[in-house]
């Protein structure tokens, strides 16, 4: 059973949105959130050629981006305000191809921490509406103060 986080900033949603989608790397790769509640997140990336190894398959880094910025933003929702995060340690194994049309990546808080919070995410393939699982992660994210008091 998942345990039930509360987020301890009201404006989880919008800053988590505001600060990702501020990301050069998050406008190239066209993220798009579909879904932000305390500890889990669900986005979108859009297969595009360029995000390709060949024609019709999304290459390791899409994929890796995906579950990278769906685990750690998962973590992000946790935050106090004033607080960001960054990915300071992650393990990825592919297991099918990413052939759809987007990737799908649902990230999760496995263990929140002051300090550091640990997340998980599975990568889908997705063609035609149905989900594939093409990748696994798990990630670990620093939390940072932007301002000490």
């Amino acid at each position: 059973m998942k345990p039930a986080y509360v987020a301890s900033n009201p404006d989880y949603a919008a800053q988590l949105k505001s600060l990702v989608l501020a990301m050069p790397m998050a406008q190239w790769l066209g993220i798009e959130f579909v879904k932000i509640a305390p500890g889990e997140v669900e986005l979108d990336i859009a297969y595009r050629e360029e995000l390709s190894f060949v024609p019709g398959k999304m290459q390791a880094t899409a994929i890796f981006a995906a579950a990278d910025f769906a685990g750690v933003s998962a973590a992000g929702t946790l935050l106090p305000a004033g607080w960001i995060n960054a990915s300071i340690d992650s393990n990825l194994k592919i297991v099918a191809p990413a052939d759809g049309e987007k990737l799908r990546a649902r990230g999760r808080v496995v263990s929140n921490g002051k300090l550091l919070t640990v997340s998980a995410a599975e990568v889908f393939s997705v063609r035609n509406g149905e989900e594939v699982l093409c990748a696994t992660a798990l990630l670990t994210a620093r939390n940072i103060e932007l301002q000490r008091k």
